[in-house]
């Protein structure tokens, strides 16, 4: 028993450094993750010597995908275009949309008069002007239904919410790491603490290995593999089991996979008021890729409601300013509506918010997620440089055991 009368005495001898070893190696744990965290989403652009020597947030970095990946599982899985345009009732727009159309309206048409047919639009009496503003006015309703039923027949020609969802996080970094951080807030918290623990564990470990052998090369070895294994098990705890496994009268489940119900809540809200908001969706429908579709379909409707409006008269308009300047007064009409689309929404956006009802259906839909497609959720921000994540750890680990190896000896 020399040698463990040896171990003892050895260990009373230098009680504070070796009882230091376990707690340093729980603050490893605790550190790598934090750092590991930190690396997921800072800094939001590169900071370094482009184009390998330096660092950007994983998020950042991967934003095009991330996005990608997020809209993905939103448009499609969760909620479609259709399912979108088919919960705004057109009448209730146009009713919306009544009063800011009709003082538009009015400026259009004496701007129309103005530049395209001063002189007859001058010599007509006050009533006579009225009496036009008027007519077209009534039209209005009839044209923006029509229009509005174009638009519902195929709504993905004229809207591409995946388009719109990728672009505003990619520009957005910010906002993407928000996200992110949002629906895995509380799991980045179990991952951060899961390294002090699994830490102080293997610090024992580390302990006893020293006590028995005083190798040198143990600690730096030791803080390496606690940097290394605690990430990974801590990783591994976020997401497996994917479904509720029973032992030993426990139920064990993946952190983030358990708590679907909450985070559905969570992302919900956050899509609903950052995202997919009545303001961006018509910013899209103006600036989208598939904008050119929607001018095109207004030149449609408005060349057919000016051939309608003018009647007979319409060879007499022709003669008078010439074809070239009749298709210049509709090209001027459309943009004159494109211009007012943006100002006019801003009277239907809390009709729209409260139609579309965004926030509510995600969630439920959200909670229907089999734990596979529920996974992908935050899976990919871990998954994009896991490995990379983990080596840091066990580096930082490592560079950490050495310096401790300084001051024991």
């Amino acid at each position: 028993m020399n040698w463990f009368n040896a171990l003892i005495a050895d260990f009373q001898a230098h009680l504070t450094t070796y009882l230091g070893i376990p707690l340093l190696a729980a603050l490893i744990g605790y550190v790598t993750k934090l750092l590991a965290l930190e690396m997921m989403y800072r800094p939001v652009e590169f900071r370094g010597i482009p184009p390998y020597l330096g660092w950007q947030g994983v998020v950042p970095r991967k934003a095009e995908k991330m996005a990608g990946a997020a809209a993905d599982l939103l448009i499609g899985r969760l909620i479609t275009i259709e399912e979108i345009v088919s919960k705004l009732d057109p009448v209730r727009m146009i009713q919306e949309l009544e009063q800011p159309l009709q003082r538009a309206s009015e400026d259009l048409i004496c701007e129309v008069g103005e530049r395209f047919m001063p002189t007859v639009w001058m010599r007509l009496p006050d009533f006579a002007r009225k009496s036009v503003v008027k007519r077209l006015q009534k039209e209005i309703p009839q044209l923006s239904a029509d229009l509005w039923k174009d638009v519902l027949q195929d709504p993905s020609r004229y809207f591409d919410a995946k388009h719109l969802l990728v672009s505003n996080m990619v520009k957005d970094k910010v906002l993407l790491n928000e996200i992110f951080r949002s629906i895995g807030h509380k799991e980045f918290i179990f991952f951060r603490n899961a390294g002090f623990w699994f830490g102080l564990i293997l610090g024992f470990v580390q302990l006893a290995c020293w006590l028995l052998w005083h190798k040198a090369w143990l600690i730096p070895a030791f803080g390496g593999l606690v940097g290394l294994i605690s990430d990974w098990l801590a990783l591994q705890m976020l997401f497996r089991p994917l479904s509720p496994v029973k032992f030993m009268g426990l139920t064990f489940q993946g952190k983030f996979i358990a708590r679907q119900n909450e985070v559905a809540v969570d992302y919900a809200t956050l899509i609903a008021k950052q995202l997919l908001t009545p303001a961006n969706m018509v910013e899209h429908l103006m600036s989208g890729p598939f904008a050119e579709q929607l001018v095109d379909l207004l030149h449609r409707h408005v060349s057919q409601a000016t051939d309608e409006q003018l009647g007979v008269a319409r060879p007499l308009v022709l003669y008078a300013i010439g074809s070239a300047r009749y298709q210049e007064m509709r090209q001027l009409i459309v943009q004159r509506i494109i211009e007012l689309i943006p100002e006019a929404s801003k009277h239907v956006e809390a009709y729209a918010m409260d139609a579309l009802d965004i926030n509510d259906t995600i969630v439920r839909k959200m909670k229907l997620l089999t734990p596979v497609e529920f996974e992908g959720m935050l899976r990919p921000a871990f998954k994009e440089d896991e490995k990379t994540l983990v080596l840091c750890g066990a580096i930082l680990g490592f560079i950490v055991g050495e310096l401790q190896v300084q001051l024991m000896l």
